[in-house]
């Protein structure tokens, strides 16, 4: 049969480009606006240079930094950059090295532009964290668990305010590791506004327990001390219903050294997600959360005095979502909090009192970025799904009430705005367009492109891929649902397609979405078009539990993790069967950690629509995974025991179809242990089952030929059940 020209001409995916990220958009690296408003910072492509560049143009305006020209240390590349309050210093960090999610030591140089001279930030060992003080002339960080000052006045003077901090027992400035995990945040510390006192949230793990993960040799990277014998890295993680490190607050007064303990009112198993610093030094902030998660307070508390006063209590039916705190922002003049408290969630304005000013937009839809609040006009800036959960777009909301969208063009679209809002970096995309950047000013006017991934475009029009679209179906509960389809670029509609389903499906999670960055590899599902050139059709479905349609669909899932989310991809996969162009006894479904627990969960919910499934680092038990998280959706186990039983485990007698599980052996977030006792219940109710173990990796499985190998075993097991 002959081809049409196009399609000879056209060239196959090869996994390994997709795996090295040859398809990956381009985008804009370490940009932060800049005090004047006028500016804006940014790294250069090959980490030699940090560049300032005009907002209102978009052109360069001068070199701040440049490894070649730099006295004193001599450095090869850099890998991140802070700016000091008063734009004449700035840390330049290098050597990172990961620890976990959000968390990193690394070697800071400390930068002045005008002399262009770098010295070390301390000679003592790598450092976490590091942050100037307001007025330039302080510079506080972490190592090994405590604080330390320095004093770039006196000679760059280090002092050690802490010192308590030891591993796994006591923890200051830095969250410990489910801290870190769950509240999406690596500092805990901050000055006060004129800079004479540091403070720090403190947190003393002695009681939680411990787990430990071999460690091997390996290679990429080679772990030279474990050629003999394996050896283990041992920290705490909390699991659900067990004891967590308790938290306090502390202040230290720089110039006395005297430190104090702040008297903030705090469960003895309460949470510490946030502190903040306000324009006044006179005052910080402190926000507090229960342990079941459905009440967040905001203390405004006197370093000096001690003594905290309650200025905002937010309480929600089941929980308050993360992104609550996560998205709390704090002015000279206001703070701005995002609430479910109507059932969607909206972004509610207070002075600096804790009075409620106003709610600052309504709906029946999400906000689901905050950008922040003008303290000269009390302009809101967000973005939300006014036009539907798969579509994004950034709007102002006047103090006057009214509000104007910035960006009216449908799709997934994003901003980073000027310190003064007079401009904003805008990022959008589409199904079918990798991401433009542009800059525009302050009411949406595209002033210059600054990246328009053209060339991706013309690399992509070389291979032959196929259709992406959204749709959506209903279940046979009346429940409707969001997807996404992908079909090979040579679909014929009177053929039967075997399907891939891909999935995450976690409480506020959002994998449908009229956006680029789709599908299990991202880079516009480019993994999932690499599929359909094997013969494949690939779809996704958001299902009951999942973000962007409000509290009410999101939280149907509370106190029973899986139930719902495993029904509705049994449901969808019955839809899909249902259609013309699939074949109903050739459907897999497949995720990644929590999509893991829901593909296990869906293979095994009772009725056998999967030939086969793959579960990559999945959870097993909700009993194995950290008290934050599982504890926000479940309660304890103590509390709710028969939604804990409900899990993978127990229902491993209903698994039907093959199964492929795949995991990590140094997996710090869901431990190997989840794949372990899985594969027992299986070994034992006589289920067969094939799996992969990852040496020293961790959950993103990754690391030398690593991902390139998983998701080749992944596709080679899919055309062999699905054959």
């Amino acid at each position: 049969m002959l081809l049409p020209m196009t399609m000879m001409a056209a060239q196959q995916l090869d996994l390994r480009d997709i795996t090295r990220g040859v398809y990956r958009a381009d985008g804009m690296r370490a940009v932060k606006p800049s005090a004047d408003g006028e500016s804006y910072t940014q790294m250069s492509n090959d980490n030699q240079r940090i560049v300032r560049y005009s907002f209102k143009t978009g052109k360069e305006a001068e070199t701040l930094f440049d490894v070649k020209t730099a006295t004193g240390a001599r450095l090869e590349s850099i890998d991140d950059y802070i700016m000091s309050p008063d734009g004449r210093r700035m840390l330049i960090q290098t050597e990172t090295s990961s620890i976990y999610r959000h968390s990193f030591t690394a070697n800071y140089y400390i930068y002045t532009i005008a002399s262009k001279k770098l010295v070390p930030l301390s000679k003592n060992g790598a450092q976490q964290t590091p942050l100037f003080s307001p007025d330039g002339t302080l510079i506080s960080f972490v190592r090994d668990n405590n604080i330390f000052l320095i004093k770039l006045l006196y000679d760059n003077a280090e002092s050690q305010v802490t010192k308590d901090g030891r591993k796994n027992e006591v923890i200051n400035g830095i969250p410990d590791w489910v801290n870190e995990e769950e509240f999406s945040n690596d500092r805990a510390v901050v000055f006060s506004a004129d800079s004479k006192q540091l403070l720090w949230v403190r947190y003393d793990e002695k009681a939680v327990r411990e787990y430990s993960m071999p460690l091997y040799k390996g290679l990429a990277p080679e772990r030279e001390g474990n050629r003999e014998y394996p050896g283990a890295y041992t920290y705490k993680y909390p699991v659900a219903g067990a004891d967590n490190a308790q938290c306090s607050v502390w202040s230290f007064d720089i110039a006395s050294r005297q430190t104090r303990q702040l008297q903030v009112p705090l469960d003895a198993d309460g949470y510490i997600p946030r502190i903040k610093a306000t324009s006044d030094a006179t005052k910080v902030l402190v926000l507090t959360m229960n342990r079941h998660q459905d009440c967040l307070r905001v203390y405004m508390v006197n370093p000096l005095s001690t003594v905290s006063q309650l200025l905002i209590e937010d309480k929600t039916a089941k929980y308050v979502k993360e992104e609550c705190v996560d998205q709390f922002i704090v002015t000279d003049k206001y703070m701005l909090l995002p609430s479910e408290r109507n059932g969607w969630m909206h972004l509610y304005l207070y002075n600096m009192n804790g009075q409620l000013l106003r709610q600052v937009e309504q709906g029946d839809y999400e906000v689901s970025e905050v950008y922040g609040v003008d303290d000269q006009t009390g302009d809101v800036y967000y973005a939300s799904h006014e036009q539907g959960a798969t579509d994004q777009r950034v709007y102002v909301a006047h103090a006057n009430g009214k509000r104007a969208c910035l960006t009216d063009r449908a799709g997934w679209n994003s901003a980073l705005f000027s310190s003064n809002y007079k401009y904003f970096i805008h990022s959008w995309s589409n199904l079918q367009t990798p991401p433009v950047i542009t800059l525009c000013n302050g009411s949406g006017k595209a002033l210059e492109t600054l990246v328009d991934n053209k060339a991706l475009q013309e690399k992509l029009a070389q291979q032959q891929l196929g259709t992406r679209e959204l749709f959506t179906l209903t279940t046979s509960e009346g429940v409707r649902l969001n997807g996404w389809i992908v079909k090979p670029a040579d679909f014929n509609p009177s053929k039967r397609y075997p399907v891939i389903m891909y999935q995450y499906s976690g409480p506020g999670s959002q994998q449908v979405r009229d956006a680029w960055n789709i599908g299990m590899s991202g880079q516009g599902a480019i993994l999932e078009q690499y599929l359909c050139q094997q013969g494949f059709v690939c779809v996704c479905v958001d299902g009951r539990g999942t973000g962007g349609r409000g509290a009410d669909f999101e939280k149907c899932t509370y106190l029973r993790l899986g139930e719902l989310e495993s029904r509705d991809q049994v449901e969808a996969a019955l839809w899909l069967g249902q259609q013309s162009y699939v074949d109903k006894d050739r459907i897999a479904i497949w995720g990644w950690s929590y999509g893991g627990f829901n593909t296990l969960m869906s293979m095994s919910e009772g009725r056998p629509v999967f030939r086969a499934g793959i579960a990559i680092a999945p959870v097993t038990s909700w009993r194995f995974y950290d008290s934050i998280y599982t504890e926000r959706f479940m309660r304890t186990p103590k509390e709710n025991p028969s939604g804990y039983d409900q899990n993978p485990i127990s229902r491993v007698g209903q698994l039907q179809g093959a199964l492929l599980l795949c995991h990590g052996s140094a997996d710090d977030n869901v431990h190997l242990r989840n794949a372990a006792e899985y594969t027992e219940a299986l070994v034992q109710a006589d289920k067969d089952f094939s799996q992969l173990v990852y040496t020293n990796r961790n959950h993103s499985i990754y690391g030398g030929n690593t991902r390139n190998h998983l998701f080749r075993q992944c596709v080679n097991f899919l055309k062999r059940e699905l054959r």
